[in-house]
């Protein structure tokens, strides 16, 4: 071989090696998303799901999840740039944008099966009355439920029931001081009350909450007005990665069992059945829109403290344009489909 075609084949091998290079570069590059949640409960599951079975990076996402606790505290580092995407109360999301904060909500993880439980020796709602009922803490999204369900029990809260706020988000907290008899009722979720049911425990159930009609946010997913402009394809990579971690999760019972033991310690076989059940094919919407009803509720909830949400509308608070393109392109039905 010559000396000149030596030279050309090193070219083009040379050429080949930086095209390719650079092509594979490309197709390992991902755009960064932060992303907060607020409590470590079963409706993470489509997050840690996602995270762990590769769908953020099949979309072309590197997301970071990280656990904040505060609604308050995830909004200020969503505002301040921190965080791109916040799963919290959506009561959060209703009151930053009430004043005057860019911030809509996007998507949501369906409402919070909560009940009304009341301690073994009150066996109905009649017997509530002079009693203590706990909540969490004024201006928390389980407390406003606890306002909006007594009065359809037709109790009236400072008078025929006294509210204590605990200081007490997580309620097997206040179950456990219920049981001790510093309160006499409080709110839990399905998940405690089988928790309560395998180690022996008693308690009285007194309404349902979503069969009272009483809506709770329970967590939506934020974002800023700014970030959904100038980054819409990091929004849209992001809810067809979590609406894949929905459809996973509801199909696929054993990796949804294995998520939970992971992030959340739980063992029991009936436990995690149960969560399995009521979250994945019970509460979480297999298309995470946000609801109009849950919505309504956080702003005739915090009326009273912002009067500037008086006459709002849901739809102000709402932008799913991106999940409608989703859907029209026929993302869900191929899921669905699979």
């Amino acid at each position: 071989m010559s000396k000149l075609t030596s030279s050309c084949a090193a070219f083009i091998l040379a050429g080949l090696l930086w095209f390719g290079g650079t092509g594979q570069t490309q197709e390992k590059k991902l755009e960064p998303l932060n992303v907060s949640y607020a409590s470590v409960t079963g409706t993470r599951a489509p997050l840690w799901i996602a995270k762990d079975m590769g769908l953020f990076e099949k979309h072309g996402l590197d997301v970071k999840l990280v656990n904040i606790v505060s609604g308050s505290t995830s909004m200020q580092a969503l505002l301040g740039g921190d965080i791109q995407l916040v799963a919290a109360a959506g009561s959060s999301a209703v009151s930053a944008a009430a004043r005057g904060a860019p911030v809509v909500i996007i998507a949501s993880f369906g409402p919070i099966a909560y009940k009304l439980i009341a301690h073994p020796s009150i066996p109905s709602v009649q017997e509530l009355k002079g009693k203590t009922i706990g909540s969490s803490r004024p201006g928390a999204g389980s407390d406003f439920a606890l306002r909006r369900l007594l009065p359809k029990l037709g109790l009236i809260p400072g008078k025929d029931v006294t509210i204590l706020p605990t200081g007490l988000s997580e309620s097997d907290r206040r179950i456990l001081i219920m049981l001790q008899g510093k309160i006499d009722a409080t709110i839990a979720t399905i998940d405690n009350l089988l928790q309560l049911e395998l180690r022996g425990q008693r308690v009285t159930v007194l309404a349902d909450l979503l069969e009272m009609g009483v809506w709770t946010s329970g967590s939506d997913v934020s974002t800023t007005r700014q970030f959904l402009k100038a980054h819409p394809q990091r929004a849209k990579a992001f809810l067809k990665a979590f609406s894949e971690g929905i459809w996973m999760g509801r199909n696929d019972k054993e990796l949804t069992y294995r998520i939970f033991r992971k992030y959340m310690r739980i063992e029991n076989p009936k436990l995690l059945e149960s969560m399995h059940k009521n979250y994945l094919l019970g509460t979480i919407p297999t298309k995470p829109y946000p609801r109009e009803e849950a919505i309504q509720s956080d702003i005739e909830d915090l009326s009273s403290t912002n009067p500037q949400l008086k006459g709002r509308s849901p739809s102000e608070f709402m932008d799913i344009s991106v999940l409608r393109e989703i859907e029209n392109e026929g993302f869900f039905t191929r899921l669905q489909g699979k």
